[in-house]
């Protein structure tokens, strides 16, 4: 019996919204392109350096993200030493913008996000070689992202659409650093293709799908990677350092951790990861990629060993179906799927539904992780932001300071992106320097916009501020600022 997925492959990228129609109202090639050269520049504008602001403590449950965050597919997060967050996302599909993985970072704990670039500006030819023999990959998917003793190794896959004939590849970098003189992501090849054989000799048929890797290491340090998507669900690899490669002989030892038996499978994205005395995998049942229609959720098990057997709240093996669902659609959020875990955040995919301009684009989306009772859990509450405290209109004079403040409410608590207009509202540009979004005693989220000096320049400046989180979005008053 054949396993492969029914629908397009989880490389889903900007031209992906067309050819598989998330939205009936589809736009032209040509119109989405603008569309994502102007968010480059509206989020290069929020992006500059707001200078030193402190930053409260994420509670678990729903974070907020801001700026560009779509398309992301498949993210992949780390957190670097410097407090940079990066995630890499599987590349746009027919070889936009070279095709490969895509590279997204924060400098503000993860909330405002911005388009870094691409590891490389095309696919590896060694690929295209490997797939000689029909329909080349159109892209690079579903990437992993972890470092060890220095080196970062970056883990992707290539493929094609409704088989196995798959492959996880490899790059390894000293920096994630783009502006670093050392930064380069250097090509190591191949490390697991399949149809594989040997992996159960009871079973010379039984093999995996080699794309959605997940790096862990054992008490030990010894590195194993999780990976499988469909067919015969997910195997662990062992694997050694510092290659980032299997050990020799790599098919005999490696082991079936789940499986759901049941018609196609559907099961694919595995991520482990530790959380104290267990090991716990992560995977996303069911389907992705069918706009408003995907039904994909995160299902977790647990286990005292990186091998297995993985169990779920109710005691049922993974290898046979077990597997506890933590987080499913809610609200706004369609389909959340293709996790990563870094330390106590999980970064996912989901089709947003609050997307009026283009519905249910993949967008990324950011939970930090209750841990009760030995178990992850998470916060899907829905409620759309609320302005609760609009804005004051105000005048002063020149060489003075102005403030403009606002409050709302909201879960996942909102985030305000302030904007200004000097056309009397005609039109309305992001403010280059954001201030930090501050949760209250009360509940609620409070936002100040600071003029350091303000100038007769700027008198009938207008001011608004636009709350947002995965849910929807408000927009406040707009008021003037006069100044004499």
């Amino acid at each position: 019996m054949t396993k492969s997925r029914p629908w397009a492959p989880r490389a889903l990228g900007l031209a992906a919204v067309f050819t598989l129609a998330l939205t009936a109202a589809v736009l032209p090639p040509a119109a989405a392109n603008n569309q994502k050269q102007a968010s480059d520049q509206k989020l290069a504008e929020v992006q500059k350096p707001a200078g030193v602001q402190k930053l409260q403590a994420d509670p678990p449950g729903g974070k907020t993200v801001v700026g560009q965050t779509s398309p992301i597919h498949d993210p992949a997060l780390i957190i670097d030493t410097d407090g940079t967050w990066y995630v890499y996302s599987t590349g746009l599909l027919n070889r936009e913008n070279g095709g490969t993985i895509q590279i997204w970072s924060s400098h503000d704990h993860g909330t405002t996000w911005g388009y870094t670039g691409t590891v490389w500006d095309r696919i590896p030819a060694w690929i295209d070689e490997h797939f000689s023999d029909g329909e080349l990959p159109g892209n690079l998917w579903a990437p992993e992202i972890t470092e060890h003793d220095g080196t970062y190794y970056l883990y992707y896959s290539a493929s094609r659409f409704g088989g196995n004939n798959s492959l996880t590849a490899l790059a390894t970098n000293t920096t994630l650093d783009p502006t670093d003189p050392d930064y380069e992501w250097v090509d190591q090849g191949l490390v697991v293709s399949s149809p594989a054989s040997g992996l159960d000799p009871a079973n010379p048929g039984k093999t995996f799908n080699a794309i959605d890797a997940g790096i862990i290491e054992d008490a030990d340090g010894t590195p194993y990677m999780a990976i499988g998507s469909f067919w015969y669900g997910i195997f662990l690899v062992p694997m050694e350092w510092p290659t980032g490669k299997p050990v020799e002989g790599w098919q005999s030892k490696t082991v079936n951790i789940a499986d759901r038996f049941m018609p196609g499978n559907p099961i694919e994205a595995p991520y482990i990861t530790k959380h104290g005395g267990y090991y716990y995998l992560f995977v996303s049942f069911d389907s992705c990629c069918r706009g408003a229609d995907s039904t994909y959720k995160v299902a977790v098990g647990r286990s005292t060993s990186v091998k297995g057997p993985y169990l779920d709240k109710d005691g049922r093996d993974m290898f046979g179906g077990g597997g506890s669902v933590v987080f499913d659609s809610h609200g706004a959020i369609t389909g959340p799927g293709g996790q990563s875990v870094f330390g106590d955040y999980m970064a996912f995919h989901y089709y947003d539904g609050s997307n009026q301009d283009i519905p249910y684009f993949p967008t990324l989306g950011v939970q930090k992780i209750d841990w009760v009772d030995g178990w992850p859990a998470f916060d899907q509450t829905v409620e759309r932001p609320a302005v609760q405290k609009q804005p004051k209109a105000l005048a002063t004079d020149a060489g003075k300071k102005a403030a403009f403040s606002a409050t709302a409410t909201g879960t996942p608590g909102p985030v305000a992106v302030w904007e200004t207009s000097s056309d009397g509202g005609a039109s309305w540009q992001v403010v280059a320097a954001q201030p930090v979004t501050k949760r209250t005693d009360e509940g609620t989220y409070s936002s100040t916009l600071q003029f350091g000096v303000v100038s007769t320049e700027q008198d009938g400046l207008m001011v608004r501020a636009v709350f947002q989180n995965a849910h929807g979005k408000v927009t406040t008053d707009a008021v003037g600022l006069s100044v004499k």
